[in-house]
């Protein structure tokens, strides 16, 4: 089935737009009034504790969880409305990364990259090297491709998983505490690379409990605290009560 031509951004100019939105799972409600606007090239922070529902609201975004109340509007798709038929096409216009990089242990790099291309329809084999030169190159890991898992480093990894997530050109990149695994300064350079990704035009949403990180690149920072959604300005957070 071929996938629908239809524009990421709604008609205010928005790849991300929520209203009113119930976030759940079963019974259990994780979010609830979830109002939520997002312009392309935006790099937008998340921030809370540990089960405040900092994931819940990706996975919403991305249609692991469904959205059952509200609307939601996510680079050209209804949330409310989308059938499981079409999350895969959703998922084509979003990089997802992970905390756990969540690479393919049997196979070496440009393999991990090849597997995904596949996956997602490309045939032509040149069209596809020439792509994961692409990424490796852009961040910074051409000469790795070679490279089993195990040989890299924490931080080459979640190169790698960047790298995958660029693959399908995405307008929109999810970011789930990306940098939960990484030291300090791997956490520096990494954020260094997404916010040049954003530069370039896509947009950021990352989820975080990491306020040295934030300080360090600031940013547009929401807070998911109490089953409610804040937008909270620099001044405004409270870094200490950040922790898990």
């Amino acid at each position: 089935m071929k996938e629908e031509t239809v524009s990421t951004v709604n008609n205010e100019g928005h790849i991300v737009a929520i209203e009113n939105a119930l976030i759940r799972q079963e019974e259990h409600i994780i979010l609830r009034d979830v109002n939520l606007n997002i312009k392309p090239g935006e790099f937008l922070y998340m921030i809370g504790r540990v089960g405040s529902g900092k994931s819940s609201l990706l996975k919403t975004m991305y249609g692991e969880i469904p959205l059952r109340e509200g609307t939601g509007f996510v680079v050209g798709y209804d949330l409310l409305q989308i059938k499981s038929k079409h999350i895969p096409w959703l998922r084509r216009r979003m990089g997802i990364i992970f905390q756990d990089f969540q690479l393919l242990i049997d196979r070496n790099v440009y393999d991990n990259l090849l597997f995904v291309l596949k996956a997602t329809g490309w045939k032509n084999q040149v069209e596809m090297d020439h792509r994961i030169r692409e990424v490796l190159s852009e961040v910074d890991m051409v000469h790795k491709g070679y490279k089993m898992p195990h040989q890299l480093s924490g931080g080459e990894q979640q190169r790698v998983a960047i790298a995958r997530a660029l693959l399908n050109k995405p307008d929109l990149i999810l970011a789930d505490e990306p940098t939960g695994n990484l030291d300090p300064d791997t956490s520096d350079e990494l954020m260094k690379l997404l916010h040049q990704i954003c530069s370039d035009g896509r947009t950021v949403i990352m989820a975080t409990h990491n306020y040295n990180l934030i300080k360090k690149f600031p940013g547009r920072t929401l807070r998911c605290e109490d089953t409610r959604l804040t937008e909270k300005q620099q001044e405004e957070i409270d870094f200490d009560q950040m922790i898990m």
